[in-house]
């Protein structure tokens, strides 16, 4: 996360990274909820923007920003992690490479439809991390970010 970060701390947004323990996504949510508070902009990176979006279900966050989302296991797009989505309230970025392995382009286009207020930007050529288009996607944090202000 730390590129990340340090792209937004550089936009002038607060931004920092959390610990989360490595195991299924639900075991995760609790610490993830006791570390955001209501009202945060929350967020992650693949695994901890899943972890995040599990959480906006319980917790109010302001909004969520989620960067390479782990749609469905590689090669198992019939697996998708997206059960949760149609109960996400806030706000929602998703920022994803075209060719993650972890999100199907037209399955994440379709599955983005599922979140009330979402808001999906993709990047041609590009994997799982988002660190090759780095600048451009905190570029389009920002803007959804001081958008939510308005």
């Amino acid at each position: 996360m730390r590129p990340y970060v340090k792209a937004l701390q550089a936009r002038k947004l607060t931004a920092s990274a959390i610990d989360l323990p490595r195991s299924k996504a639900e075991r995760a949510v609790p610490v993830f909820i006791e570390k955001v508070p209501a009202g945060a902009i929350a967020g992650g990176h693949s695994y901890g923007g899943r972890v995040s979006s599990m959480a906006a279900i319980e917790v109010p966050y302001a909004a969520l920003i989620l960067l390479s989302y782990p749609l469905h296991r590689p090669g198992h797009p019939e697996d998708l992690r997206t059960e949760h989505w149609p109960k996400i309230e806030c706000p929602v970025l998703l920022l994803s490479g075209e060719s993650d392995p972890f999100a199907q382009v037209d399955l994440l286009r379709a599955s983005a439809r599922l979140l009330r207020r979402g808001q999906l930007v993709t990047f041609p050529g590009v994997g799982h991390g988002l660190l090759p288009v780095v600048d451009a996607a905190m570029d389009r944090v920002a803007e959804f970010v001081r958008g939510l202000k308005s």
